[in-house]
């Protein structure tokens, strides 16, 4: 099997949750590839300033301005893509949000949030993808950042509903290869599952607590960059192959 990036060379690339982390990782990745990538997300300095960074690189970052869980900013988003790059040939979903909080003892609007972020978000920037790849007759790529926590809860306390949304990606990438290919699309599809990342998401989150971050620090972990090589071999892949589910683990996981 050869692997090759170079057909997606010029063409526009989407990635949600780009200002920190993974999307961050990703989007510098295909940034370094050749690609031209609009970072979404409701925090654009971050973006911005990668943007000059990579000025000299073969392809170019610009950020958007836009919450997935705002439809009318997701659809704006991919407008202007399309107006000013081309129209999207690969998007990554990489918006999420986590909140320490026992299920038992949990609040409603955080759940909300979980699900909209997490899951609804992720719907809706697929959709639009799909409709305008079909639009342009596009063979894209769709890549879901999930999670090991979508395959198997582990013992780990108050996770909250974030199992839940993560378990859901993993359906909704089954239903939406089935959908492409009865629709008799070229378009793939890719879940990514992680294991633990020192990131913004986990050990460096300000919003869990002490007590959580330190445990944390105590796993092997991986760094978002592991995680955007394994976005580029999925999307190095020939046309003809499916890499449908892509577990990256540090070594001595526990789960």
């Amino acid at each position: 099997m050869v692997l090759s990036m170079a057909r997606w060379v010029g063409k526009t690339a989407i990635i949600t949750g780009a200002s920190s982390g993974i999307g961050a990782a990703i989007a510098d990745a295909l940034v370094e590839k050749g690609l031209n990538v609009l970072g979404v997300s409701p925090i654009t300095e971050p973006i911005d300033k990668r943007a000059k960074e990579l000025s000299d690189k073969p392809g170019k970052l610009c950020s958007f301005y836009a919450d997935v869980t705002c439809e009318d900013q997701v659809l704006s988003a991919f407008k202007w893509g399309e107006d000013n790059f081309g129209p999207v040939h690969i998007l990554v979903n990489s918006a999420g949000v986590f909140t320490e909080e026992l299920l038992s003892e949990g609040k409603l609007q955080t759940w909300k949030t979980s699900f909209e972020v997490n899951v609804l978000g992720l719907c809706l920037a697929t959709r639009e993808a799909v409709k305008m790849m079909r639009k342009h007759d596009v063979s894209g790529h769709i890549v879901h950042i999930n999670s090991i926590a979508g395959h198997h809860v582990g013992f780990t306390p108050k996770m909250n509903v974030y199992p839940a949304t993560k378990f859901a990606i993993t359906a909704l990438t089954e239903t939406l290869r089935q959908e492409l290919t009865l629709l008799g699309t070229r378009i793939r599809v890719t879940s990514v599952s992680p294991g633990l990342v020192f990131s913004e998401f986990s050990v460096l989150n300000k919003n869990v607590s002490e007590e959580k971050r330190e445990a944390l620090k105590k796993r092997p972990f991986i760094k978002p960059e592991d995680i955007a090589d394994g976005v580029v071999y999925a999307l190095s892949t020939p046309e003809h192959v499916q890499v449908h589910e892509l577990t990256i683990k540090p070594v001595g996981e526990r789960y």
